[in-house]
């Protein structure tokens, strides 16, 4: 997991990123200002300088994220690159302030509880893939073996099962209930027998939403235990009144270009976009 400060970095980042875009600027352009304006003890510059570079090179910042583990969770790749999808229907708008969000709340100090929540939220409200999202919420430092192991479960059930169910079950809460009715039938109460994800309180929120509509439940968490809301998806815009898609596109017909040409030339020097590159910067910036 990062520092407090590169958490708070992150969430400049992509809400400077998400305004510069709405405003028609190209998001290279957008980028290399932003790398000026961040904090240059934290490891984000050189991540910004990575990112430009990638767009340069193929276009997008997805894949780019995903080169730079080491600093960008999957769930952060997963994201950009749904909202990357012109074939899709989540909006980069709203994936930016669904990272600024996050790195917001990570900032304050995310519990994996609050922190699953606000990521299923996510991949319910906008309607992104459940099987592919959920295996990236599960690759991140903090999950532990059984966090990640019922986040798999979760991932094969759902649909099936309701989250409320499966938060339940894992709860002291339902412990509290088995051993009640054990005694009211005269038979022994068994405990646990499986791992306890979460407190009493999301318990009794999980049971009373049994059976109702997922966004009731998060809505509640949200109320009672101060879990971070899902920023809501921006009304659909037109691509012909959208600056911020016009200007993506844009670029990535200037990136092709400029391969092409680089190509014609005799070809491309890819050493320069290479994240091992980035690595060894970072480690001799910040011993």
């Amino acid at each position: 997991m990062l520092e407090r400060e590169e958490y708070i970095e992150q969430a400049h980042l992509f809400r400077s990123l998400a305004e510069r875009m709405a405003a028609g600027i190209a998001a290279q352009e957008a980028l290399v200002a932003i790398g000026q304006e961040v904090l240059a003890t934290a490891k984000l510059p050189l991540a910004i300088g990575y990112l430009v570079g990638e767009l340069k090179l193929v276009g997008t910042l997805s894949t780019a994220l995903a080169r730079l583990p080491h600093y960008f969770t999957a769930f952060q790749t997963f994201v950009m690159r749904q909202a990357e999808d012109e074939g899709g229907r989540f909006d980069m708008r709203t994936a930016l302030a669904v990272l600024e969000r996050e790195a917001g709340y990570r900032a304050e100090g995310a519990s994996p509880q609050g922190l699953f929540f606000y990521r299923f939220e996510c991949l319910s409200r906008n309607r992104l893939d459940y099987a592919h999202g959920l295996v990236a919420v599960a690759e991140d430092e903090v999950f532990d073996a059984d966090w990640r192991s019922w986040i798999h479960t979760v991932a094969r059930q759902v649909g099936f099962i309701d989250l409320a169910d499966l938060v339940y079950v894992r709860s002291p809460e339902y412990w509290r209930i088995d051993s009640r009715e054990a005694l009211l039938a005269g038979r022994q109460a068994s405990g646990p027998d499986r791992a306890i994800l979460f407190g009493d309180k999301e318990g009794r929120i999980a049971r009373a939403n049994r059976g109702k509509d997922p966004l009731f439940f998060f809505a509640a968490l949200q109320r009672q235990l101060g879990y971070p809301v899902v920023p809501r998806p921006a009304p659909a815009t037109p691509s012909a009144e959208s600056p911020a898609l016009l200007a993506r596109r844009l670029e990535r017909l200037e990136t092709r270009v400029k391969l092409l040409e680089e190509e014609a030339r005799g070809g491309i020097d890819l050493a320069r976009f290479d994240p091992k590159n980035f690595v060894a910067r970072s480690d001799d910036g910040h011993g």
